[in-house]
């Protein structure tokens, strides 16, 4: 990957380059290394803040952290671009397309899904022709077999603290920070300490959701 770095007001020593290297390497193998990364190393008063955008060509990886030393906030920027592209992997995974399915295997069986959200496998009527022992005439029968239910898989329930917000935050800065952590769910109190909740929705905006 091509690393630009940019210091504001810090001096970009061989000890932090070497630690973004170590951050990128693990990243590369997630993402691989064909990339470019911006790395903005800045000082505020007493306020390290470390910020790495990675560029790949499918995707967009964006982390800023804050700490007292420039070498935590660094170490858990690269985390969290470590934790997003995992995530990121994960989805692309789960994506699957439907193989086609044959026409002798459409007709042998029909799936649909009942009230409780249970899948039903019905087969159609057979006729099965029954010969009589006494040589009469065959007469054809129906045979229905019976539906199959299948049980629900349960949930997959994950915890994470990524979402939520350490400290009181404006509205505007909790906006940016749910873009910089990619979380379309973000938890965070308001200078006044009011619990509030960012949702993006569907189509892209954001919905403030406050809690009573």
């Amino acid at each position: 990957m091509d690393v630009e770095y940019t210091g504001r007001q810090t001096t970009i020593t061989k000890k932090l380059k070497l630690q973004v290297e170590e951050g990128l390497a693990r990243i590369a193998k997630i993402v691989g290394n064909s990339g470019n990364v911006h790395v903005t190393l800045s000082t505020d008063k007493y306020r390290q803040i470390a910020e790495v955008t990675v560029q790949t060509r499918h995707q967009k990886l964006v982390a800023r952290c804050e700490e007292t030393e420039m070498v935590l906030a660094l170490r858990d920027a690269l985390e969290k671009l470590e934790k997003q592209a995992i995530r990121h992997k994960k989805k692309h995974a789960t994506i699957k397309r439907h193989p086609k399915t044959d026409a002798k295997e459409t007709a042998a069986s029909k799936v649909t899904h009942d009230g409780a959200g249970l899948i039903v496998t019905k087969a159609p009527a057979t006729k099965v022709a029954v010969k009589s022992s006494n040589g009469r005439k065959a007469v054809p029968m129906l045979v229905h077999s019976f539906p199959s239910l299948s049980p629900l898989p349960e949930p997959h329930v994950s915890r994470s603290t990524d979402g939520v917000a350490l400290r009181p935050m404006s509205l505007e800065e909790a906006v940016k920070e749910a873009a910089f952590r990619d979380r379309d769910v973000f938890v965070f109190r308001d200078m006044k300490g009011q619990a509030m909740v960012l949702h993006r929705k569907r189509d892209g905006k954001m919905e403030l959701i406050e809690v009573p």
